[in-house]
């Protein structure tokens, strides 16, 4: 097992299956520029043989399927069945949701419980102005058919001030009415937002959020584990809620996450752009693959920061 002095080992890894999206939200590409698939992205065996070989480096015992949006792409199927056999405790992906309902009877078959939804507003036309793509509808009845199927959903809201701080309390109160955690995430430092003015203008930290939600609902701070992103919150009678405070309250001294890229990279930190390829391993003896791969996990291990300080790379490359 690899340890560094904070005691951080990797324990979580998110898997990029693409780089392609099928929206281009502002927070995360400019100018209205969607996401394709990268020419060099693994095929979904050779994907799916480099999470074998990290699981059997490193005993991760959760795995997240992320993108771009993973479901746009034609691997999904395929990277499923494979992880899905897998001997690693929780599987669980995080989507955009506007294939959801199409794509839901091959996320139940491989035996996957939980996801993730990303969403920012329940207004549609500033669903239209955020995601620049897709249709609120579809991701409604996409989550209302995860949730009918016995799914676990949780709901991912990016917070900003131009464009849905209206959305804080109805979001709440519709997840709440339906069992839904919902995550309130605060805008981060990366990508094109880390050389712009509109990080600074558009950021909602934690103390606004709560000042948001306190006319409507009294809460309470509760437990959350060691190693989670997100601060939770209890609303006696009616639920939980959590803010993932990157900028406020930084969870960075017990990060445990590692990512993989589309293209076979590793990142071992959203906060430092290193990448670690490991796409040359893929092709050897397992044994001569273990080998080599341990002296990159401790390179990514290293990488590691103590407080997020935000980075060029784009988040949709490596598996947010």
């Amino acid at each position: 097992m690899i340890v560094d002095a904070l005691g951080r080992r990797f324990r979580s890894l998110r898997v990029s299956l693409t780089a392609a999206c099928n929206y281009a939200c502002g927070y995360c590409v400019p100018d209205g520029k969607r996401l394709i698939a990268a020419e060099d992205e693994l095929s979904g065996t050779d994907l799916a043989r480099a999470v074998e070989l990290l699981v059997a480096a490193t005993g991760i015992d959760k795995l997240r399927i992320t993108g771009g949006e993973p479901l746009v792409s034609p691997k999904f199927d395929e990277f499923l069945t494979v992880v899905g056999g897998l001997p690693v405790a929780d599987v669980s992906l995080t989507t955009n949701g506007q294939l959801l309902e199409r794509k839901l009877p091959a996320i139940l078959a491989s035996g996957m419980r939980r996801i993730n939804v990303s969403l920012d507003t329940l207004n549609p036309l500033g669903f239209r102005a955020i995601a620049r793509g897709g249709d609120l509808a579809s991701v409604l009845r996409g989550i209302d058919a995860a949730l009918d199927a016995g799914m676990r959903v949780k709901v991912n809201m990016v917070p900003m001030r131009s464009a849905n701080l209206d959305q804080i309390l109805p979001m709440l109160e519709y997840c709440l009415a339906r069992g839904i955690e919902l995550r309130f995430i605060e805008l981060m430092n990366m990508g094109h937002l880390k050389t712009s003015a509109s990080y600074g203008r558009e950021f909602v930290g934690r103390d606004e959020i709560l000042a948001g939600i306190a006319p409507r609902f009294e809460y309470e701070r509760t437990d959350a584990p060691f190693d989670s992103t997100a601060i939770r919150f209890e609303i006696a009678g009616h639920g939980v809620f959590g803010i993932i405070a990157n900028e406020s309250e930084p969870f960075c001294n017990a990060c445990t996450r590692l990512r993989l890229s589309s293209n076979g990279y590793l990142y071992g930190c959203l906060s430092n752009a290193r990448r670690h390829a490991i796409h040359d391993l893929l092709a050897l003896p397992e044994h001569m693959a273990l080998s080599r791969l341990q002296s990159r996990l401790v390179t990514a291990l290293g990488d590691k920061q103590q407080a997020f300080r935000g980075e060029v790379t784009v988040m949709k490359f490596i598996g947010g």
